[in-house]
């Protein structure tokens, strides 16, 4: 069984709901899907948006039983990934080097993988936490 703990935040969440029209919040509690409609509609016309506001404490509890909690934090990740993501801060935060070095000199590898990473960024600190965690 995964032992889950506080891996997200209500705060950070709700820093990046005022961006959520455009998903963010959504992509950071892992719902890349919805976060990818409501980046293409706005946050559903706006509508889906302000209903966010309310549903982000149950988001925040369903991601934090989602993923494993380790040396490598979501909200640090995000945070990255969200400003910084063309220069590959939040893969080098990860430890992912050479990945981070290549984002630097071609803007996240012409942007196409921040997209990715905002799809898999929980997954990819999931996994990394994992390996550090069992070895």
């Amino acid at each position: 069984m995964i032992e889950s703990g506080n891996t997200h935040s209500k705060i950070i969440g709700y820093l990046l709901w005022i961006f959520g029209f455009l998903g963010s919040h959504r992509f950071y509690y892992g719902k890349p899907i919805t976060g990818t409609i409501w980046f293409f509609t706005l946050g559903l016309f706006f509508i889906g948006w302000i209903i966010d506001l309310f549903l982000i404490p149950a988001m925040d509890r369903e991601a934090d039983s989602r993923f494993q909690q380790g040396e490598v934090d979501y909200n640090i990740g995000w945070i990255l990934l969200t400003f910084l993501g063309v220069f590959g801060v939040h893969r080098m935060y990860m430890g992912k080097w050479i990945t981070g070095i290549i984002y630097l000199f071609t803007g996240g590898l012409f942007f196409i993988g921040v997209l990715y990473d905002f799809w898999t960024l929980n997954d990819q600190i999931s996994e990394k936490n994992s390996e550090v965690r069992f070895g």
